[in-house]
């Protein structure tokens, strides 16, 4: 069972701190997203810690599981808490969010998207995402776009 799982087991939709990790996997100017199941919004790769897990595992692990894709190597995007990181899913569970997120340019594996968790992936220019960025992610795309607009900018 998840930590997040045998959590909510004993307090129910009541609002926690849950601590998630991902990772942006881009392409030049392209990224991959997600569209997922529980509130229909796009989402980069990402998920909850286990207990005794590394930050950078937890959010190699999510990429494979909901994408079938391995990261190779990843930088540190950022953490984000703080306002906008509250969030009430559509089953009712309350939380509040502390994301640590990577970007990787350099990752293998066949895209295969997780049917439990994700609609599709699909491979955004990253000058026309989509408007409908799951609300707790906001913070991590504004960065996102920053972080490759500078890549492009020195790139020149």
């Amino acid at each position: 069972m998840s930590y997040i799982r045998d959590i909510r087991s004993k307090i129910g939709h009541d609002e926690l701190i849950g601590v998630g990790a991902g990772v942006f996997i881009y392409k030049g100017s392209k990224v991959l997203l997600q569209r997922r199941k529980d509130n229909l919004c796009w989402s980069m790769h990402a998920g909850g810690l286990e207990i005794g897990e590394s930050v950078e595992d937890a959010a190699k692990r999510e990429l494979f599981e909901e994408t079938g894709l391995t990261a190779n190597n990843m930088e540190l995007l950022g953490v984000f808490s703080g306002d906008g990181m509250r969030y009430t899913y559509p089953n009712g569970d309350k939380v509040c969010i502390v994301q640590i997120i990577y970007v990787c340019d350099d990752f293998s594996g066949d895209e295969t998207a997780a049917p439990d968790e994700i609609i599709t992936l699909k491979w955004f220019d990253i000058h026309h995402l989509p408007t409908e960025i799951s609300p707790p992610d906001k913070k991590a795309f504004d960065a996102f776009v920053k972080f490759i607009n500078s890549r492009q900018c020195n790139n020149k």
